[in-house]
């Protein structure tokens, strides 16, 4: 008799997206896996650790980075993780991609999630199927035409808006949408990006105005190397609980993460005061 499939355990009100990198020229190697076996062992791993669902990119899209790779790549590498991680384990699948064909073929094997961190703008043929399929989507912010003058998350909320209406064109189901801020994307000459993504995260809450859901990526990204002087990714992951930790108590509804177990317990921890009725007020001199 075949045992059951793990299942995640739901350990948290703030829900946890686990990275799973099928791409070698992702900027953090510690997060790339490139096997089968590899695969079906991040998917147990991650089940047990309390991620609610896997996000399984194919190709780098890290804007600093040379990460174009041909889209057939891109098929090939997210449909092996996929089957992977079905074979072991039940967990929602997010797909994060911006190509239309690789969030299609992730979407008929099963995976319930798009990850779009264009906004939906980056490939003409997404609408059509995110119209055709209903996933659930994570739009990011991506400026359609840069606004310069504007506050960083004035400019994130007008791309956002930019995306949801292009959603309100073909129909979409709104109650499906989470956005994000897209934290390491934007960059722009008359602003160090760092600063734009300590003004986002500080700024996280004004976000709640488009009525959806937060999700946000901080993990061992460049801007926490610039703070802590950590050059290298490998050596991120305080930093980067420190500012998962900010962006929860900002209003962030989804965290994407490469390391769930610390992530979760760092959740866990900010969740105690409700949890046990004890009021956290955070003010500075």
């Amino acid at each position: 008799m075949t045992p059951p499939r793990p299942r995640r355990a739901r350990l948290s009100v703030v829900r946890i997206l686990c990275v799973l990198n099928v791409s070698p020229e992702s900027f953090y190697k510690g997060s790339v896996v490139t096997t089968r076996e590899g695969f079906r062992e991040f998917a147990l791993r991650a089940a047990s650790e309390g991620c609610d669902a896997v996000d399984v990119g194919g190709r780098s899209t890290a804007p600093y980075l040379a990460t174009e790779v041909p889209v057939d790549v891109e098929v090939e590498r997210v449909v092996g993780a996929i089957k992977a991680i079905r074979e072991v384990v039940d967990i929602p699948i997010s797909v994060d991609t911006f190509r239309a064909r690789v969030a299609e073929e992730a979407l008929k094997l099963g995976a319930e999630i798009v990850n779009d961190v264009t906004g939906l703008k980056g490939d003409p043929g997404m609408l059509r199927v995110v119209r055709d399929y209903q996933p659930s989507l994570i739009v990011c912010a991506r400026e359609s035409k840069p606004n310069p003058g504007k506050p960083p998350i004035d400019r994130v909320i007008g791309a956002l808006e930019e995306s949801l209406e292009l959603l309100s064109r073909v129909d979409f189901d709104f109650r499906r949408v989470t956005i994000d801020p897209c934290i390491g994307f934007h960059r722009y000459p008359e602003i160090p990006w760092y600063v734009w993504d300590l003004s986002v995260i500080a700024n996280l809450k004004a976000l709640r105005k488009l009525g959806r859901p937060i999700a946000i990526g901080v993990s061992r990204k460049s801007f926490i190397g610039v703070v802590t002087g950590r050059e290298q990714p490998e050596d991120r992951l305080y930093g980067s609980l420190a500012y998962t930790v900010i962006a929860v108590l900002n209003g962030a509804h989804i965290v994407r993460t490469h390391d769930a177990a610390a992530t979760r317990d760092a959740i866990r921890a900010i969740e105690g005061f409700k949890r046990f009725n004890v009021s956290l007020e955070i003010s500075y001199p």
